[in-house]
């Protein structure tokens, strides 16, 4: 796994400081994208939280996503969370170590108490004092929230003085990408009332490391007010692979106004990945799991066929510009304002999502603007297959028979990718033990790249999607 040394440098430690009415958050940021540039320690929103112990317990679980490993946990993992200012509402995103869980609180309007919020993005101090102050703060006193430093020292800094340096996997970074990319073909499933909700969370197993029996896929499927869990995924399931990994809910049970869960219409008995959203006064926090506890989102494959085109790059780069921070992104707007079809707009922001420059919103059906601080082209230099797929292109190693067949020489072999209604498909074994549930193989992206076709609908892919931490062998 090729890991780099990412440093986040603050100018101090974030806190929670006074009691009672005189109680201040503050959150210190590092090396952050704002509209006016790359700012050091950018400052988003100074203000009162209307709910600050839900608020305070939502921030606690997106840092323990953060600091946690829910398949090989003596592993350590630990990377402060992100956060973007859109305007009107702030979202705190985090990873898990795994690379299988995906968290973030939405922090909205109505959360902020009105208050003015920025734009940009950039991660936030959450030591361990500042975890432990915050698991003692059991009211509801006024709560005053600060992302950045003081408005009045932000000109006045002479330097970070605190710094982090932790290891960053490429596959968390293709991890964000996948995530935004799977969920965009996810449905409302069910939602539950509060009373309803807890009652759900609190009786979900915690030990088991897969969730089903005899160590299968566990699935629930709504039943009246709650839902019922099944082993098998019959009408109307929705996948909830190791239940252990929604620990996070148990934060936020106390302010919980409602659950609401998505995912993907089955496909028959293989796992998929789910997305669980707790409803909180004035916020939303969502997890987002990998289709089984032992695989990391990072090989989902669902980006595959936007990096692989050139179309999609072209277009990543003009409706690029058209981003403005904004908390809901339109595609048919984006359409309109660019000139392109909806379908490459939408291919564009997937490409889009693999830079970091990209977020999808469940509860809103709506991509967001958002710039995650990191090496935009490293998810497409590093991905395992579309890797592979290229050096086969550079081998010489495609060759067509007519308009829809190709075939690829890959190690002693020779494999036959075929074209039928924009979707591919592949005599290898890879295509025959995923049937293109994980993404092309790489016979079928070379195949892709050699022809300049167009991407796959977006619809398509994701429908084909699940997800798998790494992938080994010739038959990828």
């Amino acid at each position: 796994m090729t890991r780099t040394a990412h440093t986040f440098a603050y100018a101090g430690s974030s806190t929670l400081a006074g009691s009672g009415t005189g109680r201040s958050l503050g959150l210190e940021t590092s090396g952050g994208l704002t509209p006016t540039g790359l700012e050091a320690h950018p400052h988003f929103f100074s203000g009162f939280l209307s709910a600050p112990q839900a608020a305070a317990r939502g921030l606690l679980a997106v840092a323990d996503v953060a600091g946690a490993r829910y398949f090989r946990r003596s592993e350590r993992a630990s990377l402060d969370p992100v956060v973007t200012a859109n305007g009107d509402r702030l979202r705190f995103e985090s990873f898990s170590g795994c690379c299988g869980v995906y968290a973030r609180l939405d922090v909205l309007p109505e959360g902020l108490g009105g208050a003015d919020t920025g734009h940009g993005t950039t991660n936030v101090d959450v030591n361990n004092p500042l975890r432990q102050a915050l698991s003692r703060l059991t009211d509801d006193d006024p709560l005053h929230l600060r992302v950045g430093p003081d408005e009045l020292a932000v000109t006045t800094l002479d330097g970070p003085v605190v710094e982090k340096k932790v290891p960053l996997p490429d596959r968390w970074l293709r991890g964000f990408a996948e995530a935004q990319a799977i969920t965009t073909g996810f449905d409302l499933r069910a939602e539950l009332t509060a009373t309803e909700a807890v009652r759900f969370l609190r009786s979900l197993p915690r030990g088991s490391a897969t969730g089903g029996a005899a160590g299968g896929p566990l699935w629930v499927v709504p039943a009246g007010r709650t839902l019922r869990p099944t082993t098998r995924p019959v009408p109307g399931a929705v996948c909830l692979p190791g239940p252990e990994r929604l620990a996070a809910f148990q934060r936020v049970l106390r302010q919980a106004t409602a659950l609401r869960v998505y995912g993907p219409v089955p496909d028959g008995a293989a796992p998929t990945a789910s997305a669980w959203e707790v409803a909180l006064p004035g916020m939303r926090l969502t997890l987002t799991l990998s289709p089984e506890a032992d695989r990391g989102f990072s090989g989902e494959g669902g980006v595959l066929e936007a990096l692989a085109t050139d179309t999609a790059a072209d277009d990543a780069d003009l409706v690029a510009v058209l981003l403005a921070w904004e908390p809901r992104v339109d595609p048919g707007d984006l359409a309109e304002q660019s000139g392109l079809p909806v379908q490459r707009v939408r291919a564009a922001l997937t490409r889009l999502g693999t830079a970091g420059k990209v977020g999808y919103d469940l509860s809103e059906a709506a991509y967001f603007h958002r710039e995650l601080p990191y090496d935009a082209r490293r998810a497409e230099r590093h991905n395992p297959r579309l890797v592979a797929a290229r050096a086969l292109l550079a081998e010489g190693a495609v060759t067509f028979d007519g308009p829809a067949t190709a075939y690829v020489a890959s190690g002693e072999r020779r494999y036959r990718v075929r074209e039928s209604g924009g979707a591919f498909s592949c005599t290898c074994q890879w295509w025959a033990d995923y049937r293109g549930r994980r993404g092309p193989c790489k016979h079928a992206l070379a195949a892709r790249i050699a022809r300049g076709a167009a991407p796959i609908a977006i619809a398509n892919a994701h429908a084909q999607s699940t997800a798998t931490a790494t992938v080994t062998g010739d038959a990828r």
